[in-house]
């Protein structure tokens, strides 16, 4: 994929645009390599990252990191992070082109996958859509059910502009990938982690996160392709 949806901190009047997203990220240069393309792209953390943290939220879903701002999925020793938004379109197809690679690695037991669903987009739907699909996700993973959940979401992505899924069809979206004890629906209706979404959103903002999808190999930002994912992968293993 070589777009990505960018976004500056929200503010009166701020809309979302669209840009290239980086390119290349090849092997050659292994971890000095990443490390530069780290500070490029996101800068050295800020004292909000290295000293205070955001308030955590007295609920989080399970399976939360121990930050409690991402859903971990594996075990393995290596971390990917993957900041995305379910309204964003060039998530959408990260998820068709990169998901089932992410889930090989997982199954090989390389890398954990910690999602950050964030409200990027909210000012693009009249309902807050992303952070309400960021707190339904939170759902399915009480549920046990959030990679299922993910791929539902993409696959029945809204417009930007309009409302987005209503609450009613957010919960058949479950009920189609398994999610059907009452506690899902329940959650959905009382938007029981619309703050972990908003947490979840600050936390990214502050880490210098400014486009979905962006991917983090062990702390260092890499294109949101499988390629240099997976080269990502090979170089840290190696």
């Amino acid at each position: 994929m070589n777009a990505s949806t960018e976004k500056t901190p929200p503010g009166p009047g701020r809309a979302a645009r669209t840009q290239d997203g980086p390119r290349g990220a090849g092997r050659g240069g292994g971890l000095r390599h990443l490390a530069m393309m780290a500070l490029l792209l996101i800068g050295p953390p800020g004292p909000e990252v290295l000293g205070g943290r955001s308030p955590r939220p007295n609920r989080v879903p399970a399976a939360v990191d121990e930050e409690g701002e991402g859903i971990v999925v594996g075990a393995g020793p290596l971390t990917v992070d993957v900041y995305l938004d379910f309204l964003c379109p060039f998530c959408r197809l990260f998820e068709q082109t990169t998901g089932p690679v992410l889930e090989r690695l997982v199954a090989q037991d390389l890398i954990e996958v910690v999602y950050h669903p964030m409200g990027f987009l909210d000012e693009l739907s009249t309902t807050r859509y992303s952070s309400r699909a960021s707190a339904a996700s939170g759902c399915a993973s009480d549920a046990g059910g959030f990679v299922e959940y993910a791929h539902a979401l993409f696959a029945a992505q809204p417009p930007e502009g309009g409302p987005g899924l209503s609450d009613d069809e957010l919960i058949a979206l479950g009920e189609q990938v398994g999610l059907r004890e009452p506690g899902f629906a329940e959650c959905v209706r009382n938007a029981t982690y619309l703050d972990w979404a908003t947490y979840v959103t600050e936390r990214a903002l502050k880490r210098g996160v400014a486009a979905t999808p962006t991917v983090l190999v062990q702390g260092l930002p890499v294109p949101a392709n499988p390629r240099p994912i997976l080269n990502a992968v090979a170089a840290l293993t190696a």
